[in-house]
C-alpha cells in the first residue's frame, strides 16, 4: 500500500545553516510516528515543512500520493498558489507548543471559526460538531469559557479539538505538552492516546518517552538535521543501535 505520508530527500536551510539534511520518512495510514531528539536537531522544522509552514529547500513531500505545496510540470516542480496550498493544508491539522487560541472567543467559538469560514458550513452544523469534539476532549462543560478562564491543559485540548474540526487526514503535534505544568501533561496525552486508538494518523514531536513507547508505532531519533535511528519504539528505546541514540536516551530515560 502507498504510505499516507512520504518524505523524499527533504532538506531545509536558513541562509548558510542547513537544518535538515536529506530526510526520508514514510508514515502509513493509522500509524503514530513519534520524533525525538535534542533541542536544535531539526524536529520542529521537519514538522513545519510537512505542511509548508516552512518551505523546503529541496526534496518532495507526498500526502496521499500528491506532492505537498508543489506541482509537477513535466520533470520540474513549481510552487502551488496560496489558494491551492490552503485547500491542501485542510488535510493536515497541527497543534503547536503554544495554544494560539483567539483570546476574544470562547472555546466553542474557537472551534467553529475555521469550518464556517474555510469550509462554508452552517453555524448550526459546526456547533453540533464542535460540541461533540468538546465531549471528546472532556470539555463540553467549558464550551462558553474564554481561554483566560482555562488552564494550560484545557487550552491545549481546545486547540486539539479546533484542529480536529477540519476533519484532517493527518495530525501533526509539535511538542504539545512542553508548555504545560507537569500535572497538566497527562490530560493532553490522554486525548492523544484516544485519537491513536481511534486510528488517527499522527506525527508527534515529543519529549514524552513513555507516550512514545506505549502509543507510537514508529520512533524516529533525530540529531543535527538527520535521522540517526528509527524503528519500533520498544526496540529503539531498549536496545538503541547508534551511540548517539544511546547517549541521548541515557540522559532522558
Amino acid at each position: 500500500m502507498m504510505p499516507l505520508l512520504n518524505v523524499e530527500r527533504l532538506s531545509k536551510s536558513f541562509g548558510t545553516h542547513q537544518v535538515l539534511k536529506t530526510i526520508d520518512l514514510t508514515v502509513s495510514a493509522g500509524d503514530v510516528t513519534c520524533i525525538v531528539g535534542p533541542s536544535g536537531s531539526g524536529k520542529s522544522t521537519l514538522l513545519r515543512c510537512l505542511n509548508y509552514l516552512e518551505v523546503p529547500t529541496s526534496g518532495v513531500i507526498y500526502l496521499e500520493g500528491e506532492p505537498v505545496g508543489v506541482r509537477w510540470r513535466g520533470n520540474k516542480l513549481f510552487r502551488m498558489s496560496f489558494n491551492e496550498l490552503s485547500v491542501q493544508r485542510q488535510k493536515m491539522g497541527m497543534v503547536f507548543q503554544g495554544f494560539h487560541l483567539f483570546p476574544h472567543k470562547t472555546a466553542l467559538e474557537n472551534i467553529i471559526e475555521a469550518p464556517m469560514i474555510v469550509k462554508g458550513k452552517s453555524r448550526q452544523q459546526v456547533t453540533e460538531e464542535a460540541l461533540l469534539l468538546l465531549d471528546k476532549v472532556g470539555l463540553r462543560n467549558r464550551a462558553d469559557y474564554y481561554p483566560r478562564q482555562l488552564s494550560g491543559g484545557q487550552q491545549q485540548r481546545v486547540a486539539i479539538a479546533r484542529s480536529l474540526a477540519m476533519q484532517p487526514t493527518l495530525m501533526l503535534f509539535d511538542e504539545p505538552t512542553s508548555a504545560l505544568d507537569p500535572e497538566l501533561v497527562g490530560e493532553v496525552l490522554a486525548v492523544m492516546r484516544q485519537l491513536a486508538e481511534e486510528g488517527m494518523t499522527m506525527v508527534v514531536v515529543t519529549h514524552e518517552m513513555s507516550f512514545a513507547r506505549d502509543v507510537a508505532d514508529h520512533l524516529v531519533f533525530m540529531d543535527s538535521g538527520v535521522i540517526v535511528e528509527a524503528g519500533h519504539p520498544r526496540d529503539v528505546l531498549s536496545n538503541p543501535q547508534h551511540s548517539r541514540t544511546r547517549s541521548f536516551l541515557a540522559r532522558v530515560l
